[in-house]
């Protein structure tokens, strides 16, 4: 998939889907030295909620920690992760579960960093956060009191603070998301929101389940995002 196919939008408008980074490497790079099962998905990748679904394979099937950075005494860590150099994870931080982030972030105090999650190089996770299974690309700041679930976020996102994303329906039924006017469904119970690069969300942004930001699209204090945005 590349930039020109919709199915992939708003993530492939900056990439082609091959050079998307999964666990801080490209799609290309894991399909030359996966397994078996990972090669399959990452050939047939189309959605953007596939991409949730390598990664979850990918960082869940990590058995060794690598801890180049800094860990705060007070921080606990149950599941294994990879810290790269010159990352602080601040005091009061709790990972669970498979977590992989990348060189030169902020990540805390207070945070709560649920597997299996993969964080980019240059980020900041502020104090009091909440992520759970998401891709969060380099360079990209979830602000103090947010929440961010089953989601992935482009490179230089900025979520400012009190931003939460809801990821399960009422019904309890499989999310769909909205692909050349035709909803589809994601195939899975939790699924939160897709961003693009360069979006910016106000302080206090309610976003729904399911839905797509196109890149540097914006978000005013307390708006309620119901549907996708986009240009």
């Amino acid at each position: 998939m590349n930039g020109a196919d919709p199915n992939g939008w708003p993530l492939t408008l900056t990439r082609a889907m091959e050079d998307f980074p999964v666990a801080n490497k490209p799609l290309k790079d894991w399909k030359s030295t996966a397994d078996a099962g990972i090669e399959s998905m990452i050939s047939n990748c189309r959605f953007p909620w596939d991409l949730l679904a390598i990664n979850e394979k990918i960082v869940g099937g990590i058995t060794e920690d690598e801890i180049e950075g800094e860990v705060h005494a007070s921080a606990v860590i149950e599941g294994k992760v990879k810290i790269g150099k010159g990352t602080r994870v601040l005091p009061g931080v709790f990972i669970e579960g498979n977590v992989v982030i990348g060189e030169n972030c902020k990540i805390g105090p207070n945070c709560y960093i649920r597997g299996n999650t993969s964080i980019g190089d240059n980020c900041h996770i502020g104090q009091s956060v909440e992520v759970k299974n998401c891709i969060i690309l380099s360079k990209t700041n979830v602000g103090h009191l947010s929440y961010v679930g089953d989601s992935i976020l482009g490179v230089g996102v900025n979520f400012g603070a009190g931003t939460n994303v809801s990821n399960l329906r009422h019904d309890g039924a499989n999310h769909r998301s909205a692909v050349e006017c035709e909803l589809v469904d994601t195939g899975r119970r939790k699924f939160g929101v897709v961003v693009g690069d360069g979006v910016h969300t106000g302080i206090g942004t309610l976003i729904y389940p399911g839905r797509k930001i196109w890149p540097n699209m914006t978000t005013r204090p307390g708006e309620v995002v119901d549907r996708d945005l986009r240009p």
